[in-house]
Protein backbone atom coordinates (compact mmCIF):
# COMPACT_ATOMS: atom_id res chain seq x y z
CA UNK A 1 0.00 0.00 0.00
CA UNK A 2 1.56 3.71 -1.03
CA UNK A 3 1.98 5.98 1.70
CA UNK A 4 -0.35 8.72 2.64
CA UNK A 5 2.68 10.63 1.37
CA UNK A 6 3.34 9.64 -2.28
CA UNK A 7 -0.85 9.45 -2.41
CA UNK A 8 -0.82 12.88 -1.99
CA UNK A 9 2.03 13.36 -4.52
CA UNK A 10 0.33 11.07 -6.83
CA UNK A 11 -2.40 13.52 -7.33
CA UNK A 12 -0.14 16.41 -7.06
CA UNK A 13 1.41 15.21 -10.38
CA UNK A 14 -1.44 14.38 -11.80
CA UNK A 15 -2.64 18.15 -11.70
CA UNK A 16 0.70 19.17 -13.24
CA UNK A 17 0.09 16.82 -16.33
CA UNK A 18 -2.97 18.78 -16.57
CA UNK A 19 -1.50 22.14 -16.04
CA UNK A 20 1.21 20.20 -19.35
CA UNK A 21 -1.58 18.90 -21.00
CA UNK A 22 -3.69 22.37 -20.83
CA UNK A 23 -0.81 24.38 -22.16
CA UNK A 24 -0.30 21.67 -24.60
CA UNK A 25 -4.21 22.05 -26.19
CA UNK A 26 -3.99 26.04 -25.39
CA UNK A 27 -0.72 26.90 -27.03
CA UNK A 28 2.60 27.81 -25.05
CA UNK A 29 1.72 31.59 -25.44
CA UNK A 30 1.27 34.43 -22.37
CA UNK A 31 -0.93 36.51 -25.17
CA UNK A 32 -3.34 32.83 -25.78
CA UNK A 33 -3.29 32.20 -21.37
CA UNK A 34 -4.48 36.44 -21.06
CA UNK A 35 -6.53 36.61 -24.00
CA UNK A 36 -8.68 33.44 -22.84
CA UNK A 37 -10.55 33.07 -19.55
CA UNK A 38 -11.14 29.32 -19.28
CA UNK A 39 -7.47 28.83 -19.80
CA UNK A 40 -6.74 30.84 -16.58
CA UNK A 41 -9.55 29.17 -14.88
CA UNK A 42 -8.36 25.62 -15.97
CA UNK A 43 -4.65 26.92 -14.71
CA UNK A 44 -5.36 28.51 -12.02
CA UNK A 45 -7.83 25.43 -10.54
CA UNK A 46 -4.72 22.90 -10.91
CA UNK A 47 -2.18 25.36 -9.14
CA UNK A 48 -4.99 25.63 -6.19
CA UNK A 49 -5.29 21.70 -6.01
CA UNK A 50 -1.93 21.39 -6.12
CA UNK A 51 -1.43 24.09 -3.48
CA UNK A 52 -4.15 22.25 -1.15
CA UNK A 53 -2.69 18.83 -1.58
CA UNK A 54 1.18 19.89 -0.59
CA UNK A 55 -0.38 21.53 2.66
CA UNK A 56 -1.48 17.82 3.58
CA UNK A 57 1.99 16.58 3.39
CA UNK A 58 3.30 15.53 6.50
CA UNK A 59 5.75 17.79 8.09
CA UNK A 60 8.44 15.07 8.33
CA UNK A 61 8.23 14.43 4.35
CA UNK A 62 8.38 18.43 3.31
CA UNK A 63 11.38 18.93 6.03
CA UNK A 64 13.24 15.82 4.32
CA UNK A 65 12.38 17.55 0.82
CA UNK A 66 12.79 21.20 1.85
CA UNK A 67 16.42 21.34 -0.39
CA UNK A 68 14.09 20.51 -3.46
CA UNK A 69 10.60 21.98 -3.27
CA UNK A 70 9.70 24.94 -1.59
CA UNK A 71 6.53 23.93 -0.18
CA UNK A 72 5.52 27.04 1.73
CA UNK A 73 5.26 29.13 -1.28
CA UNK A 74 3.63 26.60 -2.78
CA UNK A 75 0.86 26.78 -0.21
CA UNK A 76 0.70 30.17 -0.10
CA UNK A 77 -0.07 30.41 -4.13
CA UNK A 78 -2.57 28.30 -3.09
CA UNK A 79 -4.41 30.98 -1.09
CA UNK A 80 -3.34 33.61 -3.12
CA UNK A 81 -5.45 32.06 -6.05
CA UNK A 82 -8.32 30.83 -3.93
CA UNK A 83 -9.11 34.56 -2.10
CA UNK A 84 -7.39 36.81 -4.89
CA UNK A 85 -8.38 35.37 -8.22
CA UNK A 86 -9.87 38.30 -9.72
CA UNK A 87 -7.38 40.50 -8.88
CA UNK A 88 -4.58 37.74 -8.96
CA UNK A 89 -1.46 39.14 -11.38
CA UNK A 90 -1.71 36.55 -14.37
CA UNK A 91 2.21 36.49 -15.04
CA UNK A 92 2.45 35.00 -11.96
CA UNK A 93 -0.02 32.28 -12.75
CA UNK A 94 2.11 32.19 -15.54
CA UNK A 95 5.36 32.02 -14.60
CA UNK A 96 4.05 29.05 -11.99
CA UNK A 97 2.39 26.74 -14.78
CA UNK A 98 5.49 27.18 -17.21
CA UNK A 99 8.44 27.08 -14.90
CA UNK A 100 7.73 26.03 -10.92
CA UNK A 101 4.97 23.24 -12.37
CA UNK A 102 7.86 21.67 -14.86
CA UNK A 103 10.15 21.36 -11.78
CA UNK A 104 7.64 20.08 -9.43
CA UNK A 105 6.47 17.65 -11.71
CA UNK A 106 9.95 16.09 -12.03
CA UNK A 107 10.32 16.22 -8.54
CA UNK A 108 7.14 13.86 -8.14
CA UNK A 109 8.29 11.25 -10.90
CA UNK A 110 11.11 11.09 -9.48
CA UNK A 111 9.93 9.86 -6.06
CA UNK A 112 7.36 8.09 -7.37
CA UNK A 113 9.86 5.96 -8.80
CA UNK A 114 11.62 5.17 -5.98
Amino acid sequence: MMSPDLQRLTHIRDYCLAIAQTIERYGNSFETYISDPDYQRSISFSILQIGELSGSLSAEFRQETASRIQWGPMKAMRNLVAHNYGRMDQSIIWETATVDIPELLAFCQDQLVK
